[in-house]
């Protein structure tokens, strides 16, 4: 495993406990804080690093979801999901911005709004909600949502997954939305995605290459044509990005997934035909 493994970012063993992984994380967030190696670039992009990796190992869904990619791809499977998964994604739910303010409660850093944005640039939004004996803090990466018409969007070919995220802090999206609502702002939202079959033959599907493929979500129905990877299998998943429902208040739109079906030969067929009546 390389460096960028995410248990080898954090200092751990695969079978670290999320306690475990929480307090390694802490130790290192103070280390490399910004506000303590201040004109130093390396420590801006380890830091980096180290976030990425706690917001994946914390949330248990994710982590499953790592090492499953982790047995698969060896060394780089943080790679790969980081090509299945937005920025937004990887830090949905994480509480990261929580630790950084209490950090700058106990040593007189900078809160989490200031530090994020100096990382993520201004795509990151913070958001805080206050009513008597109610209080809610968290934070979102938005941007503009991508074109769904482009032709030239990136595709990925996933296992067949779902792949749907929760909303940040884990409340359910109807009343985090009533939450804001009250509070005048527009949350970021990623738009649906959204699912189709996309058929191959046997020859296609080992061979791999360019498929036309008849994409009928946005008005006028037209031909597209999907780069397929050599030796796809049957129900595994293409991805293409921003095709999907396009976003809300700023949020990306949503991906279009192609569930891969083969389509058996006639022999094959006839000989599963054979097999149900006992031939």
């Amino acid at each position: 495993m390389n460096q960028n493994d995410y248990y080898q970012v954090l200092g751990l063993d695969k079978n670290a406990a999320q306690d475990q992984i929480k307090q390694a994380y802490r130790k290192l967030a103070f280390q490399y804080h910004p506000d303590r190696n201040m004109n130093n670039p390396a420590a801006v992009q380890r830091m980096k690093e180290i976030n990425e990796a706690y917001a994946t190992l914390s949330d248990p869904r994710k982590r499953q979801e790592y090492d499953l990619l982790r047995e698969r791809y060896g060394s780089s499977a943080s790679e790969q999901f980081r090509r299945a998964h937005s920025q937004e994604d990887i830090f949905r739910g994480s509480d990261i911005d929580q630790i950084f303010e209490e950090f700058a409660k106990s040593f007189g850093f900078r809160g989490s709004e200031d530090i994020f944005k100096e990382f993520y640039g201004q795509g990151y939004r913070g958001f805080e909600f206050r009513r008597p004996g109610f209080f809610v803090r968290g934070f979102v990466f938005g941007g503009q949502p991508r074109k769904a018409a482009s032709e030239n969007n990136r595709q990925e070919s996933l296992p067949a997954t779902d792949r749907t995220g929760r909303l940040p802090l884990g409340i359910t999206g109807r009343f985090l939305k009533s939450i804001f609502k009250m509070a005048g702002v527009e949350l970021p939202e990623k738009g649906r995605d959204w699912r189709d079959t996309l058929k191959l033959d046997p020859v296609q599907a080992q061979r791999g290459g360019e498929v036309e493929y008849r994409y009928r979500k946005w008005g006028k129905p037209r031909n597209l044509m999907v780069k397929i990877p050599a030796g796809i299998r049957d129900g595994q998943q293409i991805r293409l990005k921003g095709m999907g429902s396009p976003g809300k208040g700023g949020g990306e739109a949503g991906d279009l997934y192609l569930r891969i079906e083969i389509r058996r030969s006639f022999f094959q067929r006839i000989r599963s035909l054979f097999k149900k009546i006992g031939l």
